[in-house]
């Protein structure tokens, strides 16, 4: 799809949320509802304890959405994809000087579309799947507005899947993930790329601070998943339950793990977790490319990754160390008034 029919298709489904905010009376239970409750106040659904998984695709988005759905409490399901689209539209509106005054001289206050934005998102994660008493969102992208979806629904967590930059080029490369603005041709700019979205997501749940965010690494959850999940659920406030260990087990079963047949990881999520692909890199990244590493991908060394480790060490200690060292500098960052 072009720049400009995803535009297209963008502006459309903004106008198809304002429409049905608008039919539904703003969201308080029919015609006439948002006079009722008052222009700016929010529409309901928006203090639901909702959590949004994200991350660089191919950092284990897909695994730890299937082993929460594997929860009796939580329901993921598949990538919506239009999710991050309609954020990203209004992100493109908030840019630009000249669309916030067409919104503003049309009416379209930041309030109003702010509630129309969060009732297009909820409209999407409620009714794309079974009910659950908790309510979650696989769509990795979201991450990069992740303090904007925190002003839409406050109560809402996130996690920050992270893996080693270099592993996930590779996969992206090999497996052919189109993503905007990704040469698969070239490593080099990949992993340029990249940098440039894990950093943005990384400062973006920094300002979240540690309370909405956890930061998860794919190396932690595959060497020990009882200890990360037990570390996951305790930030989500959810109780242990030994079937997140055993996804594989609720494979499209009811209130299970429903797969997409067009998603790249269904077919990697179907076997239980798995080493397999921990180091597939090693040995595959140019040799020009692995002597410029520190430079082309400086995120590396900030998330505790050793630039010029080839093979890495990737041992549960190392990991959970790392893990632990992040974590602390995500804590000691100034958090917005």
């Amino acid at each position: 799809m072009g720049r400009g029919a995803r535009w297209r298709l963008a502006a459309a489904l903004a106008a198809a949320a304002l429409v049905t905010w608008a039919w539904r009376g703003g969201g308080a239970g029919g015609a006439g509802g948002g006079a009722r409750r008052g222009a700016a106040a929010p529409v309901e659904g928006r203090e639901l304890p909702l959590i949004f998984i994200g991350g660089v695709p191919r950092s284990g988005t897909t695994l730890m959405r299937a082993m929460l759905d594997a929860h009796p409490d939580v329901r993921c399901g598949q990538e919506t994809r239009v999710v991050p689209r309609i954020l990203q539209m209004r992100q493109h509106w908030a840019r630009s000087q000249k669309e916030s005054v067409r919104l503003e001289q049309a009416g379209v206050s930041k309030a109003v579309l702010d509630n129309a934005i969060a009732a297009f998102c909820l409209e999407v994660i409620v009714r794309h799947g079974e009910p659950a008493p908790r309510l979650c969102n696989k769509d990795p992208l979201v991450l990069k507005m992740g303090t904007y979806v925190l002003e839409l629904f406050p109560n809402a967590k996130f996690l920050f899947m992270v893996r080693d930059g270099r592993a996930t080029v590779h996969s992206i490369i090999t497996r052919k993930v189109t993503i905007t603005g990704f040469d698969l041709t070239s490593y080099r700019q990949c992993l340029n790329k990249w940098n440039h979205a894990v950093e943005l997501m990384y400062q973006q749940c920094k300002t979240m601070g540690p309370d909405k965010c956890l930061m998860v690494r794919y190396e932690s959850l595959v060497l020990a998943p009882e200890d990360t999940l037990r570390r996951v659920l305790a930030f989500l406030e959810l109780p242990w339950d030994e079937a997140v260990l055993h996804h594989e087990r609720y494979i499209n079963q009811p209130n299970g793990v429903a797969l997409s047949n067009v998603e790249r990881s269904s077919d990697q999520v179907v076997r239980p977790v798995n080493l397999d692909a921990l180091d597939k890199w090693v040995g595959q990244i140019p040799a020009d490319v692995r002597a410029d590493m520190a430079e082309l991908a400086p995120m590396l060394s900030v998330l505790g990754y050793d630039p010029w480790a080839n093979p890495p060490r990737y041992s549960p200690a190392a990991a959970a160390a790392a893990a632990s060292a992040s974590a602390a500098a995500t804590q000691r960052a100034p958090q917005p008034p």
